[in-house]
């Protein structure tokens, strides 16, 4: 697809400035030549505009000036030239059909818009919505639901009774609705308790590949509208996240947790069960939240990279941190009675100080 620099202000607002080149794809202002857009969304890179081979530019209002190039001046760059990429790479349309070798039970319900890759199987009660589009090998069980227009890329497992809402991605390998971690402990031995909920996801939400969501162990796991979940995320049971926010890749969250609207999770960071995370709270990489966070804000718990040495001398001392704290206590307290004593002493030393 190639669109000329006026038709996609046309569409995507935004002023034009400069000439209206053809444009055919996108790119960094060092990489991209010739019928390529480039974007300028960090200072740090405006060196890089009186070398960029792109034939036209997307800006801010600040920096209209800092090229001469065909340019598009936008309040946000960055999305911009995001929703730019989208319509010069659009999904592949689906084209409907059911393949010879793919299994659909005859209790399903398959939307005659959608499309059953080779190899794919759906259950008994199981609906396809409109414009849905399931990938070979893809698993979609028992009385499960995929909202229209939702794609399911190749070897998707989608478990009894799960529900994926309309616009969803979901990549290959992803598991949604396998039973949670749930086991009673009983004489030294485990008791499985039964995974009765299931996961309800909402609407426009992305899930990476290998990804897992478990399903509930009594209510259902929710993933609200809007979330974007990276690769090889664990979602524990009967977690909550809320709408927009986004999580990185390897991120863990243990059973129970409810996450906010609008957060960010940073890659490999950890969640315990059952806490609770504010809406618009952005967890640092690596980060293990232990608590609850009750305000908006970043947190961030890791310690910074050093060398081997220096890092088991400090690693040393967090063992004794506890008993530090005891002693400065201590210290503490008899600092407060020595000042007492040496205040009630002033009036006295000050008398006799008068008498010589």
């Amino acid at each position: 697809m190639a669109l000329k620099l006026s038709e996609i202000v046309a569409v995507l607002g935004g002023e034009r400035v400069g000439g209206d080149p053809l444009i055919r794809s996108v790119g960094s202002l060092a990489e991209a030549g010739p019928g390529a857009i480039g974007f300028l969304a960090n200072p740090r890179y405006r060196g890089q505009l009186a070398s960029t081979r792109a034939s036209a530019v997307i800006v801010a209002d600040s920096e209209r000036e800092s090229t001469g190039l065909p340019r598009i001046v936008a309040s946000n760059p960055y999305a911009y030239y995001a929703r730019v990429a989208q319509r010069l790479n659009p999904p592949a349309p689906v084209h409907p059909g059911i393949d010879p070798s793919a299994s659909v039970d005859r209790s399903a319900q398959v939307d005659p818009s959608a499309f059953i890759g080779a190899g794919a199987s759906i259950g008994p009660g199981a609906v396809v919505g409109a414009g849905v589009s399931i990938g070979p090998g893809c698993r979609v069980m028992a009385n499960a639901v995929i909202g229209s227009e939702t794609r399911l890329a190749a070897n998707v497992t989608l478990c009894e009774g799960c529900r994926l809402g309309t616009r969803c991605v979901v990549h290959p390998g992803a598991v949604i609705g396998a039973d949670g971690f749930g086991f009673a402990p009983d004489q030294g031995r485990w008791v499985k308790i039964p995974q009765v909920g299931t996961v309800v996801v909402g609407d426009d939400v992305e899930i990476g590949a290998n990804t897992t969501i478990d399903r509930g162990a009594l209510d259902d796991t929710v993933i609200g509208e809007g979330c974007k979940i990276d690769n090889l995320v664990q979602v524990g049971h009967n977690v909550h996240i809320g709408p927009f926010s986004v999580i990185a890749g390897c991120v863990g969250i243990a059973g129970s947790a409810r996450i906010g609207s609008g957060c960010r999770i940073g890659g490999a960071a950890g969640i315990l069960g059952h806490l609770e995370i504010a809406d618009g709270v952005e967890v640092s990489p690596f980060t293990l939240v232990t608590r609850s966070i009750h305000e908006p804000g970043k947190v961030t718990g890791y310690m910074p990279v050093q060398a081997h040495d220096r890092w088991l001398q400090n690693a040393a001392q967090v063992r004794h941190l506890a008993r530090m704290a005891d002693r400065i206590r201590e210290l503490e307290g008899r600092l407060s009675a020595l000042e007492s004593n040496m205040g009630d002493d002033r009036p006295a030393r000050r008398k006799a100080s008068e008498g010589e």
